[in-house]
């Protein structure tokens, strides 16, 4: 695995916040970033890498 992952799976900061229409530098309500996930395409893989990297600590 990759060394530095995480930083090119991010690249494109902001873009699911702008896709969900959620004002950056507010939290994306859990509800919201569920609906989000299971979205076919860019917009529910952006979603459930969200949702992994909120796990991590």
């Amino acid at each position: 695995m990759a060394k530095n992952w995480i930083a090119g799976a991010t690249k494109n900061k902001g873009a699911l916040h702008r896709n969900l229409g959620v004002p950056e530098g507010q939290k994306i309500p859990a509800k919201k970033l569920a609906a989000a996930a299971k979205k076919p395409g860019k917009v529910g893989k952006e979603a459930r890498l969200a949702k992994t990297l909120k796990k991590m600590k």
